[in-house]
């Protein structure tokens, strides 16, 4: 049965990655079917990418507890608004991208409403609360995982699955060789870089930057002769970073909308928790996760979590891939002690590059946008829910 013109889609993503993921996944869908239309929550690369943005959500994309409580009615107040969107619009089909507990909430209001949700990026309910994958199988059509080993908590409890492959796979594509990138960048080909990936949030910079430019400085003290750059994340201020990095003792190189030609750039990197340390582990380059969050925040994650780790090269690797930096360790000296072991070990510096070959290689082949593309289609062709 032919599809009907102009479909409509709606997005939902609340966090940098999501939007990420969202645009490619929408740039895919237009190759299919130029004459779709998308709108929803999102920010700049969804907006890039043609989607008629109703909420920028570049300030609500918080983590923990006390964070989530200090912008509520914020959060409150997207959630209405894109209620009222479904309402008044009636998209063809939802895509909530991550960001879960929002996600959830809107899957379940667009479901009563009759429209048919698909979720991109599945809640990582084996490390939070597994209980809960009944719950989001009865609020959605199809859950969309990107690690293989997901699809198991589906199928146990009937709920439409399909593993998409990661997107990062596909994006994570530097466009100059190291040399080439060194040299743009004003960096030397003959000192060390150490990259610092504080994060895309707010709270993130908060918390971690000035951690990392104290390491850095203590690093600077050891060798002279290290350089120090910063790939600035799409919703991270101009005025938020040189707060900190221009009173920082050493110099750091901050660069725009390069983060992959950046990380390949670096010798070592110091990055926060979450997608960035999986994009690092797709180009290879050693690294220490590190992660802050408020104590009550931590507190109630450790009573909840289900798992030994939370850097996602080591939960694919199903063991210590790269050394996690987690609240009262998250500090300059271990930080720095960390990137000087991976500097001056050269034995330690191999075995973790071998093993984040192995991550990138459990990751698979990829085409993690283009399966969504083809699944949305499929999903908006079946006239019954998946």
């Amino acid at each position: 049965m032919p599809l009907k013109n102009p479909l409509t889609i709606m997005f939902s993503a609340g966090e940098a990655s999501g939007d990420q993921h969202a645009a490619y996944m929408f740039l895919e869908l237009k190759k299919r079917q130029p004459s779709i239309k998308a709108i929803g929550m999102g920010g700049a690369k969804m907006a890039q990418a043609g989607v008629d943005v109703r909420y920028d959500s570049s300030h609500i994309g918080v983590i923990g507890l006390v964070e989530i409580i200090r912008h509520y009615p914020e959060i409150r107040r997207a959630l209405k608004i894109m209620q009222q969107v479904l309402v008044n619009e009636r998209p063809d089909l939802l895509v909530c991208v991550d960001y879960k507990e929002f996600n959830l909430k809107l899957a379940q209001f667009a479901k009563r409403q009759g429209i048919k949700v698909l979720f991109y990026v599945s809640p990582q309910v084996w490390a939070w609360r597994p209980g809960r994958v009944k719950t989001y199988g009865k609020a959605i059509d199809m859950m969309a995982v990107i690690f293989p080993f997901e699809t198991a908590f589906y199928e146990a409890e009937n709920v439409p699955v399909r593993y998409v492959g990661h997107p990062s796979v596909d994006k994570v594509k530097p466009v100059y060789s190291k040399k080439e990138a060194l040299q743009r960048f004003g960096l030397s080909e003959q000192q060390k870089v150490i990259g610092l990936l504080p994060g895309s949030r707010v709270n993130e910079i908060v918390r971690l930057l000035p951690v990392m430019l104290a390491a850095a400085a203590q690093l600077q003290m050891k060798y002279a002769d290290l350089q120090f750059i910063l790939p600035q994340a799409d919703s991270v201020t101009d005025a938020l970073l040189q707060h900190y990095c221009q009173a920082a003792s050493v110099k750091i190189t901050v660069i725009k909308q390069q983060p992959y030609d950046v990380i390949r750039c670096c010798d070592v990197i110091m990055t926060t928790s979450g997608t960035a340390s999986l994009e690092i582990a797709l180009l290879e380059v050693p690294m220490v996760i590190t992660y802050k969050l408020s104590p009550l925040s931590y507190y109630v994650g450790r009573w909840l979590i289900n798992t030994p780790f939370i850097g996602l090269p080591n939960i694919i690797a199903g063991k210590s891939v790269v050394k996690e930096l987690i609240q009262h360790d998250a500090t300059a000296e271990k930080l720095a002690d960390e990137v000087d072991e991976i500097l001056s070990n050269s034995v330690y510096q191999q075995a973790m590059c071998a093993n984040l070959q192995q991550v990138k290689q459990l990751l698979g082949q990829g085409g993690g946008s283009k399966n969504m593309a083809d699944l949305a289609l499929e999903m908006l062709n079946d006239p019954v829910a998946q």
